[in-house]
């Protein structure tokens, strides 16, 4: 029986399944020898120091991220309905000291990996031009991917959702359908043990 819909194929492995893995352990291997490599020069004990300083230094960074993040949820979640910015159409964007607590949080947690190579990009992350750099450059990359998605995907639920429900509003509500009985059928006796 043929449904007209052609045979699936078998999906070619993407070339981030092959070299993600490939780069984690260079990294790794790299990481361990520039810290073998500042023993040598300083001590174990100032690598020792290094290490706990970037676990501290990480925490209070993803600490304060977490908290100016939670802060700005709650502000957006209590703004009242019909008030300006309060996420109407027209209304401005979230300032700039929102944008970016994902990749403060990312230099956070690479600050408190060991290895001086993610110390580095944690640190170039907590510069706030590297930060907007990046910020709009995820932007622009996810927009790229997602106007490319092949129909049938999760962007394309979205788009179906929104041409049905242009101003987003949603009706909770349940469906009754009543059969009519015609007078001639019989109903079925009730069970009784």
């Amino acid at each position: 029986m043929t449904t007209g819909t052609p045979p699936p194929t078998a999906r070619k492995r993407s070339r981030a399944r092959t070299f993600v893995p490939l780069a984690v352990a260079a990294w790794a291997v790299l990481e361990i020898w520039l810290l073998i490599v500042v023993a040598d020069v300083a001590s174990g004990f100032a690598v020792l120091l290094l290490l706990a300083a970037g676990v501290v230094l990480g925490a209070v960074v993803m600490k304060r991220a977490g908290r100016r993040a939670f802060r700005n949820l709650t502000e957006t979640l209590q703004q009242v309905p019909g008030q300006p910015g309060a996420g109407a159409v027209g209304s401005s964007p979230a300032p700039a000291s929102s944008r970016g607590n994902g990749f403060l949080m990312l230099g956070g947690l690479l600050i408190m990996i060991p290895g001086i190579i993610s110390d580095v990009a944690g640190l170039l992350l907590l510069v706030p031009p590297v930060r907007s750099a990046l910020s709009r450059y995820t932007e622009r990359s996810l927009e790229r991917r997602m106007r490319a998605a092949t129909p049938g995907g999760l962007s394309d639920a979205f788009q179906q959702a929104r041409m049905h429900r242009p101003d987003g509003k949603v009706v909770q509500g349940e469906v009754i359908r009543e059969e009519p009985t015609h007078p001639d059928e019989n109903p079925r006796p009730p069970l009784t043990p």
